[in-house]
């Protein structure tokens, strides 16, 4: 990896959650006579230079949008790939996340039947090898929605209104986040989607709620760890104002 240009950082006021929207794997195949899975392929490459990019930031928090509850609608073999994939790039790649002191979590829902047992079984062992890292904690949102992890949240909240545990007029925002997948995870103070478009396609759709937006022309493969920093740099030049104007 060449030297990345932190010069520019302010590291008082580094972001403490990014969240990535990993787009345009398939136009970048198709744009270069690929079959798309060669673009899931390259995108592998990007995903563990963005790791870099966030260690060298010094960000706690980095997710990223790795299979939604929309892409089962996929090609078949499209979705057999991804599935295969997925597991293979943990298998190769958690050790060395592991000797850097990332931390690795799972959002979504892996009790789906579609998902193999073995990308449960080998999500489960990834967690536990990492649980005692603190440098990152890098969150795979995998087979994830957001409107999904809203109504799981209600639906708990709603077993303990049927239990009396908890009255309907004392349920609070803090009630639902409480809820959520990883409860600890901070709200993204900074969303990053590549490819050009402009949409958030039902990703962390609760905490998004007062994050900032980058939209980064280049597709996902093309994206490195200096993008990442300089994502942070544009974050650092806004003013959050939290809805307040």
């Amino acid at each position: 990896m060449p030297d990345l240009d932190t010069s520019q950082l302010d590291l008082d006021d580094v972001p403490s959650h990014v969240g990535l929207i990993l787009d345009g794997n398939g136009r970048w195949a198709e744009a270069r006579g690929l079959p798309r899975t060669a673009g899931h392929m390259a995108g592998e490459e990007a995903l563990f230079d963005a790791v870099d990019g966030a260690l060298a930031a010094g960000l706690k928090w980095l997710s990223a949008y790795t299979f939604s509850t929309e892409n089962w609608s996929r090609d078949e073999e499209e979705v057999e790939f991804l599935m295969w994939f997925n597991e293979d790039i943990l298998l190769r790649r958690r050790d060395g996340l592991n000797e850097k002191g990332v931390r690795i979590r799972f959002i979504g829902d892996l009790r789906d039947p579609r998902v193999p047992e073995r990308n449960r079984i080998h999500m489960a062992e990834t967690e536990k090898l990492t649980k005692t890292n603190d440098r990152l904690t890098f969150v795979f949102a995998f087979n994830y929605g957001g409107r999904m992890e809203v109504a799981r949240s209600v639906r708990k909240i709603a077993g303990q209104v049927a239990t009396g545990a908890l009255q309907p007029d004392d349920i609070t925002i803090d009630d639902i986040a409480a809820h959520l997948y990883i409860p600890e995870m901070p709200d993204p103070d900074l969303i990053v989607r590549t490819s050009g478009e402009q949409r958030l396609s039902n990703f962390l759709l609760w905490g998004s709620a007062y994050a900032e937006f980058l939209f980064v022309e280049k597709h996902w493969p093309d994206f490195r760890a200096q993008d990442l920093i300089d994502a942070v740099v544009e974050y650092q030049t806004r003013g959050r104002r939290f809805g307040t104007a």
